[in-house]
């Protein structure tokens, strides 16, 4: 918690909160309207949070709603790129490490877990002169964590695979993408207990001597090694930039940036099965499963048929989501033909009960169109052709990314923006933003955002008095992460203390007040912690101011009070002193 405050000194335009709760408040303040926060947009009826962590920071940011930082991540690495909260609340995030060979957009190398206090958890390194990760992770329910990475071959190895030497650099070769599960095995280490590599399904027909050659058009569950995109013949062949995982499926999905289109690939086979063309759920081994968005890659189409464009984030919706199973896409638009624009494109892939995919006879795969697209209402005001994403939201609407800009809005089914945020770090200028991440507040992983603070125990001061006269009463509570935490005494006579505070988990808190009429009222006390988030009442406490003893009986009784101490005390009682 320590490092929460001091990280949350740092944030100027995001402390209205922090300035809320130590400003004290008038006795007309209601206790109930704390809760109360204008233009803010709920899951439903549950808040939800946003994780980003700028491209150009060493901080990861959560935020709520309300637009207000909780929590801040501080990492040794810029990230390379995404990061995530997991169930444990720790943070899962992307390391940029500096690597000589592999100089291109999206090179990440490292793999680091941060527990909520920022101790370094899990540092797990994927970086040589032959292979480096890059982009994307995908946390597994098993606890293992999916990567992507490049890996070298040379010029010899990739004319050697059937690639034309032409599309080939021989300075440095070609990168194809490779897959690798990995289980934290210590504090630095790693197995990898699946891969899944692109070169071993492969298919060309520029080359008939070697074993792959082939038509391209019969086997679209291959990849063509001669397919190369209009970017130009740069090593970074694929720049693979997503992946998501099906559990229901046992399947995942690929984002293939510079083959404008998205892959699904069977994860139930064994590393042997996944380098072959047999074995798994699917029974075809590690061949692609499913393809959409340009059907040029396996000659199905033409230009007019291509869907895709640059794409980023490709993921399945989340069951509980509207359109659940559906692929929600976030289509940069970059090269599309006409105007420049973005659009989040939703499509409900051909799909049977037992997860196979199907098209028809010498056709691409379907759908022909989309079941859903946002563009802006004005479609070129929104371009973002690089990074970005989207993600479906419970209650049906979108959020989404705007990387390059540093924006993340929400828009309705209809389009309709209804949230909006500009992210300022490190700086208003240099924002960007790979992608986020959103998580409704019952999600695990908030526990130590939304876990409220104990109520408060029973008020202790005295429970008769007299008007006019200040009493001092006591109480304290815990807050289950140990952060400060402020408190609420309601008088019981329409008045309150306002927010004091804040004080240290289990710290005894005074608070004082007099009443201005006689009557019985009930003291009670209620917390908050850092986040805003309200304990219960306490136990109320009974208090009777019965009469006054101002004017010449009150100097009289204090003085006496004062020269026996240890003196009266049922007096002492009686009149509350």
């Amino acid at each position: 918690m320590t490092n929460m405050k001091k990280s949350v000194k740092k944030i100027g335009p995001f402390i209205p909160i922090l300035l809320l709760l130590t400003v004290p408040v008038t006795s007309a303040f209601s206790p109930e309207n704390m809760t109360a926060k204008p233009n803010a947009n709920t899951f439903g009826e549950e808040e939800w949070y946003t994780l980003f962590a700028p491209q150009y920071s060493k901080m990861t940011y959560l935020i709520n709603c309300y637009k207000e930082v909780v929590h801040i991540w501080e990492s040794t690495y810029i990230p390379g790129h995404s990061a995530y909260l997991l169930e444990n609340g720790n943070l899962l995030r992307t390391a940029e490490l500096l690597n000589p060979v592999f100089l291109s957009g999206g090179l990440g190398g490292g793999i680091q877990e941060i527990d909520w206090n920022n101790t370094l958890v899990w540092d797990f390194t994927y970086s040589s002169n032959t292979y480096a990760l890059h982009h994307d992770i995908h946390s597994l329910p098993n606890g293992n964590i999916l990567m992507i990475a490049w890996e070298v071959k040379n010029f010899s190895e990739a004319v050697a695979a059937g690639r034309n030497p032409n599309l080939v650099s021989p300075l440095f070769g070609l990168w194809p993408d490779h897959i690798i599960e990995v289980q934290p095995s210590s504090r630095t280490s790693g197995d990898i207990v699946w891969e899944w590599h692109v070169w071993d399904h492969l298919i060309q027909d520029y080359d008939p001597s070697m074993a792959n050659y082939g038509v391209v058009g019969d086997h679209p569950e291959l990849i063509d090694i001669n397919y190369a995109p209009a970017t130009g013949i740069g090593s970074d062949w694929l720049h693979t930039n997503s992946i998501d995982y099906n559990e229901e499926l046992d399947q995942i999905i690929l984002s293939i940036h510079n083959f404008n289109e998205i892959w699904v690939i069977d994860h139930s086979t064994t590393t042997e099965e996944a380098a072959s063309h047999t074995g798994g759920r699917s029974g075809k081994g590690g061949d692609l499963l499913y393809r959409w968005g340009n059907p040029r890659t396996y000659r199905k189409g033409t230009m007019e048929d291509q869907k895709l464009f640059g794409q980023h984030d490709a993921r399945w919706i989340d069951p509980g989501c509207p359109g659940e199973g559906n692929i929600l896409i976030f289509n940069n638009g970059y090269g599309r033909p006409g105007i420049k624009y973005s659009s989040i494109d939703e499509i409900a892939p051909p799909i049977d009960n037992d997860g196979h995919y199907y098209s028809g006879t010498n056709e691409a795969y379907g759908p022909e169109e989309q079941t859903w697209m946002y563009t802006a209402k004005n479609p070129t005001d929104f371009y973002a052709y690089m990074i970005s994403g989207a993600q479906r939201l419970t209650n049906g609407n979108t959020m989404i990314c705007d990387g390059k800009k540093g924006i993340f809005f929400e828009v309705t089914h209809e389009k309709d923006t209804v949230w909006e945020y500009f992210n300022p770090y490190p700086t208003p200028l240099l924002n960007s933003v790979f992608k986020i991440e959103s998580y409704p507040s019952y999600y695990s992983g908030l526990a130590k955002v939304t876990e409220q603070p104990r109520n408060p125990e029973k008020p202790s001061g005295p429970t008769n008095g007299a008007k006019g006269v200040q009493y001092n009463f006591t109480t304290r509570t815990t807050d289950p992460q140990e952060g400060d935490v402020y408190y609420l005494f309601d008088w019981g006579d329409n008045t309150n203390s306002g927010w004091i505070g804040p004080y240290r988990s289990g710290e005894m808190v005074n608070a004082s007040h007099s009443w201005s009429r006689r009557g019985s009222f009930s003291i009670k006390v209620k917390a908050m912690d850092m986040y805003g988030h309200h304990s219960g009442w306490s136990d109320p406490l009974p208090v009777v101011m019965p009469c006054s003893y101002n004017g010449i009986i009150q100097p009289f009784l204090q003085r006496l009070f004062e020269r026996f101490p240890a003196a009266f005390p049922f007096l002492r009682q009686l009149v509350g002193h």
